[in-house]
């Protein structure tokens, strides 16, 4: 089999999996024109339309249908070759694709890398931040930090130690308005609340009130749909918002907030490493677990 056609073939199985040349080319790391080009090719040469194209979408044909779970087939062995040969390098090496929400990417993951890197200088790391939950397996993906269930049965997993939900504002806003002393006194006081993009609906706020937990929803004067953009509001004189303590602790160390309602914080303890079993020997995947592991 020509090179050509591999590279085609490889192609049209991300692209299939992804539902766009975007993403198949985001996956793979090339330009979604090399993705185009390299299905085209493979239609040309096949002598079948793959794929029905619209402005908007990408949907198999009915033949695309019938030759795309062969080709995923041999994606998967061409990942399996690929990481049983890093697995007998023994060294970490080569590249490491991570995915994670924005939140536990900007503030845990990412302070992680510089120093990962500089003990293993073989190793080149792909971090990709989205808050939208991708496809490990279909998109190449060798490890994910996750927030939340895991209904994926096909993963490997780790869970991480837990952290807070806790309450914070700025200490000019505590000094004007005075800090709540029971959730019930929040109606009093000015909120910042968040929006899920992926539902949107509004985060219902957790408490723990002696051996049950209660929720809230604020009436909020101010709602945005960025975990980020909750505590800079807040740090502004915004008001009352609730952070996990990962992400509130560089705030809260550099004076800029103060935790409110503390003595009614809620402990999570659903932040998950996870990683596909093809993965299991990659020497740089179970490096980052051990640095991932000493972070939390």
């Amino acid at each position: 089999m020509a090179i050509e056609r591999l590279t085609g073939l490889i192609a049209f199985a991300r692209a299939g999996a992804l539902g766009s040349y975007t993403a198949a080319a985001r996956s793979l790391g090339v330009s979604p024109s090399a993705v185009s080009k390299s299905v085209q090719r493979l239609e040309a040469q096949l002598g079948v339309t793959l794929f029905t194209r619209t402005t908007r979408s990408l949907t198999l044909t009915n033949e695309g249908r019938d030759l795309h779970e062969r080709a995923l087939r041999l994606l998967r062995d061409a990942e399996d070759i690929e990481q049983a040969a890093k697995a007998a390098r023994a060294e970490p090496a080569g590249t490491l694709r991570i995915a994670a929400s924005l939140p536990i990417g900007l503030h845990v993951i990412a302070p992680l890398l510089p120093g990962f890197c500089e003990t293993h200088r073989k190793v080149t790391v792909d971090l990709r931040l989205n808050d939208q939950r991708v496809d490990l397996i279909d998109e190449g993906i060798d490890l994910a930090v996750r927030i939340g269930d895991l209904p994926d049965s096909r993963l490997l997993s780790r869970r991480l130690s837990p952290h807070r939900l806790c309450c914070y504002a700025a200490p000019d806003y505590l000094a004007s308005h005075g800090a709540p002393d029971h959730p019930d006194a929040l109606p009093a006081h000015q909120t910042v609340n968040l929006r899920y993009q992926s539902t949107g609906q509004l985060f219902r706020w957790p408490f723990r009130l002696g051996d049950r937990e209660i929720e809230l929803v604020p009436a909020a004067a101010i709602v945005v749909d960025a975990s980020e953009a909750v505590l800079a509001t807040v740090a502004s004189g915004g008001g009352i918002g609730m952070a996990t303590s990962f992400m509130a602790a560089p705030w809260v160390k550099r004076g800029a907030l103060v935790p409110v309602l503390s003595q009614f914080a809620v402990e999570r303890h659903n932040i998950t490493a996870v990683w596909p079993e093809s993965r299991r020997t990659n020497p740089a995947v179970r490096a980052f677990l051990e640095v991932l592991k000493g972070a939390f």
